[in-house]
């Protein structure tokens, strides 16, 4: 009889829920339920419908036990930084803010009159976003004091979901380190830097690895889904998750790859077993993010296929993501626009500013969908390239190849000019990556998987690899 694991892989636009297990030594995926997500906007706030989400994981669980498939365990990955806070009665208190909202705004300023943003990088290796949680909490003790003084612990979002299935609360290791609040030496909370930035050293929970059982679920959740099974935490980091998942061969080391997990946001980088905390390496805004096995995912955010999807809503609702790919590669537009300036963050049009990046630039300016999103595949791949040589100047490694997984793995139009950009030659897929580590870390603390060689091994011979350039 096989056994089932249930991957909750929630993303910026829309959650899944991926069954899978092992079958003659290959992984074997289900999607058993799909939803919609996306910010929404409350209070003047652009927020996470998070009692939707929680429905919706309850909706798909459902339909593990009418298709009579129970899985062993459950595990949720989602974004990172975004975070709730909850009162005395585990109450969740306002709103559950989302990263792109604006209430960010000047609070980096306001935590380096506390700490100086160098000490900062180099005290935690975490590259600056203005939506990093470090930055939220600021934002919330300034704009909101009233609630703020309310709180007496702090989830993030995969953990309060795992919170809301098992009744323990404790913090996945992978996301904590996206709250730039985490130490890479000690790999725990740096209460030194939260005291000096005065924040309650009440709210924050213990930090645990992925693969930890929580326990199993709450009565209430069992009598609701019909069922019982463990709550297992994955890298709840969905890039956590999805680096896991870069196939590598038996023959292969799994600590010289270079990797692009390719969705909304496009995470470019390698890994390292200790973190690059050097003014060098804040210089190319690189930043040491925390993986499975106390690994660091030492990478850059990068805007992403975020920009395609914005597009796509404004002028191109009509097209798949494929046809879209297929037009942009039959345009000869040269314009470059800087695809990791903060304009593209959230702006109100997408195709505008990206029209008007080009204007402002002295470029010629892109008039239709095909252009438009010429334009945008273009940037990221010579943004690609730029990465590549930052990544390959600091860490003294010299990449081969380049591994893209994730959603991004099926747009061959910018893996081709990613392969072209970099000379180097792109492996593409899975392109369920962030799913596949999910059960990864579940089949690993089952005892199905032996470690995270074992797990990267088997992915290499379960799923089909597309190699792009020469």
């Amino acid at each position: 009889m096989n056994k089932y694991y249930l991957a909750i892989d929630i993303g910026a636009s829309s959650g899944r829920h991926i069954l899978g297990h092992l079958e003659n030594g290959k992984m074997v995926l289900e999607e058993i339920h799909r939803f919609p997500n996306g910010n929404v906007e409350k209070d003047g706030e652009l927020t996470w419908d998070i009692d939707g989400l929680f429905k919706e994981i309850l909706v798909g669980m459902k339909k593990c036990k009418e298709a009579g498939k129970i899985p062993v365990s459950v595990g949720i990955d989602t974004w990172a930084v975004d975070i709730v806070l909850l009162d005395e009665e585990d109450k969740r208190i306002g709103n559950a803010v989302g990263y792109r909202d604006s209430g960010t705004k000047g609070m980096d300023e306001k935590v380096y009159e506390q700490i100086l943003e160098d000490e900062l990088y180099a005290r935690t290796g975490i590259q600056k976003q203005i939506f990093n949680t470090i930055y939220q909490l600021m934002a919330w003790k300034t704009n909101k004091p009233e609630q703020y003084a309310k709180a007496k612990s702090m989830l993030m979002v995969p953990d309060y979901l795992h919170f809301l299935l098992s009744g323990v609360k404790a913090t996945e290791y992978t996301n904590a380190t996206t709250t730039q609040l985490v130490s890479p030496i000690t790999k725990d909370w740096d209460f030194e830097l939260i005291e000096t930035l005065n924040y309650s050293p009440s709210l924050f929970e213990r930090i645990v690895l992925p693969g930890t059982c929580l326990g199993n679920l709450t009565e209430e959740v069992q009598h609701e889904v019909g069922f019982d099974c463990k709550v297992v935490v994955p890298a709840t980091h969905d890039t956590g998750s999805a680096v896991m998942a870069v196939p590598v061969s038996p023959e292969e080391s799994d600590e010289d790859i270079l990797y692009i997990s390719s969705g909304t946001w496009s995470l470019m980088g390698t890994e390292l077993l200790e973190a690059n905390c050097s003014p060098e390496s804040k210089a190319f805004n690189l930043t040491n993010e925390g993986g499975y096995d106390y690994r660091f995912r030492y990478l850059k955010n990068i805007m992403g296929l975020w920009m395609i999807q914005s597009v796509k809503k404004e002028i191109g609702q009509e097209y798949s993501f494929g046809e879209i790919c297929e037009m942009a590669s039959k345009t000869s537009i040269p314009s470059i626009v800087d695809a990791n300036a903060s304009r593209f963050l959230a702006p109100k049009n997408m195709t505008r500013e990206v029209k008007k990046a080009c204007e402002e630039s002295g470029q010629q300016v892109p008039q239709d969908l095909a252009e438009v999103t010429a334009v945008i595949y273009n940037s990221l791949a010579k943004c690609y390239g730029q990465t590549i040589a930052e990544l390959e100047k600091l860490t003294g490694k010299y990449f081969n190849y380049i591994h893209v997984v994730g959603g991004g793995a099926n747009a061959s139009y910018l893996n081709e000019l990613t392969a072209l950009a970099t000379g180097k030659p792109v492996l593409a897929g899975p392109t369920e990556a962030t799913a596949i580590g999910n059960l990864s870390a579940q089949m690993i603390a089952e005892g199905e998987l032996k470690n995270l060689k074992d797990a990267k091994n088997c992915i290499y011979d379960s799923f089909d690899i597309k190699i792009v350039g020469c």
